[in-house]
């Protein structure tokens, strides 16, 4: 086939054969295609988009070009669960030992961060002696002794993302909700779960700012799921305020504990319950034991423990602190009535917390501590964030970025839902 005319026949806005996008991903993966000629063509799909068909075969193709993993042998059910993004967003951590402690096993395969969202690899390697990549043999078997392993992809998983993704980077074409839905789902397709829930964050802190924008992505990804197999749900969450009470790495591992011992703020707790129960009804295991009984009667916090030590962690070693702090008082009293989740993300990526490039380091101690949400009553001069840093020089730059973060206000105030909508299949 010639690159030229698939270019010329998406650009004139007609629907791409199989035969076509087979060759094009294919040819791509192998280094055949130019990077300006695929990088013309994703500005094609970016404003003419891809048919449902033409969605599926991409998708597929993109599964092909590495290996397909399968966990049917481990004697569990499989289920995961995916998230586009947030502050704050400290989910995985719970959730997967509390899935596994109901009886589920779940091979989360997630990523690091990268701007003002965080990265669950990021956290967790803030706890001494953690390692995020394991062979697929290490992976079955801490499967089937612990259910849950939360680790970085292989190089063989989806290469042809791994290639778009980054050219998709640097063209301007990340926005596009063809390319975003094939991009998640074929590593989580490709990953051999039998179960996914997707939790699509919605507001000024998450990628997707509009809902109708952030439903046409969940229900793009949705269909994509169960056209390959995968039982796939998605929740719609509100990510205008921070997630829980710690934006950073150590931080949010703490906070995590936390949740995992009974405690921990009530918007994570409400989450990562609610993402559990979905994960363990979209796997078959619904009625059995719940979520929240996993972590009153101590399980989930032992396979928490069992699923650091497996890969080589040590969950009672002291976690990083940063040696400088500076704190954030409030300068007016009433009713905090917004907290603007992406100002307190750039705040903890400037602070150390995040990085700019995919391979900058990070501060495991760094980041942002919050005392006071949207609906809490404060007066002048109290505590309302933290700040952790390794080197107070930046400290200036991330107290630029919070100036205007916070509305404080006399007047009713009504909770927001954390769960705006469910999409199933």
């Amino acid at each position: 086939m010639d690159v030229v005319d698939v270019i010329t026949a998406k650009r004139d806005g007609n629907v791409l054969s199989d035969d076509a996008i087979d060759w094009v991903i294919d040819a791509y993966t192998k280094g055949a295609i130019a990077e300006e000629q695929m990088s013309a063509l994703l500005m094609a799909i970016f404003f003419n988009g891809m048919s449902p068909q033409e969605l599926n075969r991409w998708t597929a193709a993109m599964i092909e070009s590495g290996e397909r993993m399968s966990f049917d042998d481990i004697g569990k059910p499989t289920t995961d669960k995916h998230s586009t993004g947030g502050v704050g967003d400290k989910i995985t951590l719970p959730l997967a030992p509390i899935v596994a402690a109901c009886g589920a096993a779940v091979p989360q395969l997630s990523g690091r961060g990268l701007g003002h969202t965080g990265g669950t690899l990021d956290k967790l390697e803030s706890i001494p002696g953690w390692r995020a990549s394991i062979s697929n043999a290490d992976m079955r078997a801490q499967l089937r002794d612990v259910g849950a392993v939360i680790c970085a992809a292989g190089a063989g998983l989806a290469p042809a993302d791994r290639k778009l993704y980054a050219l998709r980077d640097v063209t301007a074409t990340i926005e596009s909700i063809p390319l975003i839905a094939s991009s998640i789902m074929s590593k989580k397709i490709a990953e051999g779960t039998s179960a996914l829930v997707l939790d699509v964050k919605v507001g000024v802190g998450a990628f997707m700012k509009d809902v109708d924008r952030a439903r046409e992505l969940a229900r793009t990804m949705v269909g994509l799921g169960s056209a390959h197999g995968v039982n796939t749900v998605a929740l719609l969450t509100a990510m205008d305020t921070p997630l829980g009470l710690t934006a950073g790495n150590a931080l949010e591992v703490a906070e995590s504990v936390e949740v995992l011992a009974g405690g921990g703020p009530r918007d994570v707790v409400e989450l990562t319950v609610a993402l559990a129960r979905e994960m363990l009804a979209a796997c078959g295991l619904g009625s059995g034991k719940d979520p929240v009984d996993a972590v009153a009667d101590g399980s989930a916090m032992d396979c928490w423990n069992a699923m650091i030590r497996a890969q080589g962690g040590d969950p009672t070693a002291a976690l990083p602190v940063a040696p400088h702090r500076h704190e954030v008082v409030t300068s007016a009293s009433g009713r905090i009535v917004r907290m603007d989740a992406m100002a307190v993300g750039v705040a903890a990526w400037r602070l150390g917390a995040g990085r700019a490039r995919k391979e900058d380091p990070v501060s495991f101690g760094a980041g942002v501590q919050i005392h006071a949400k949207p609906g809490d009553v404060v007066t002048a001069g109290m505590p309302l964030f933290t700040l952790h840093a390794d080197d107070e020089a930046r400290f200036e730059r991330a107290l630029e970025v919070l100036t205007d973060a916070v509305d404080i206000a006399d007047v009713a105030w009504a909770q927001p839902k954390l769960i705006i909508e469910r999409v199933g299949a």
